[in-house]
């Protein structure tokens, strides 16, 4: 199952400079899995030691937020979109 990732600025260097890459997997666990297979060193961009998502990287299936879901259990589609977006903090003081 194909999916293809947005993957953020500060990934980039990660997927050498790529901005759209495809993956497989029939769940969000699965695509790190195989992005990480495809581009080392990328899961602990995202994941904690423990496994699960850095609390500030965001990753939508279609317009969805995965925390919202099933978490890294989300389902996905053949042919879904998934982005990986980190978070933004800050503001005015």
């Amino acid at each position: 199952m194909s999916v293809r990732i947005r993957i953020p600025t500060p990934l980039r260097s990660v997927t050498g400079g790529v901005a759209d890459v495809s993956a497989e997997g029939r769940s969000v666990r699965e695509v790190i899995e195989s992005l990480e297979l495809a581009y080392p060193g990328i899961r602990d961009r995202l994941c904690e030691e423990s496994g699960e998502l850095r609390r500030f990287v965001n990753v939508f299936v279609g317009e969805e937020d995965v925390r919202f879901l099933e978490g890294l259990d989300t389902p996905i589609e053949d042919g879904a979109q998934v982005s990986i977006i980190p978070a933004v903090a800050g503001g005015a003081g």
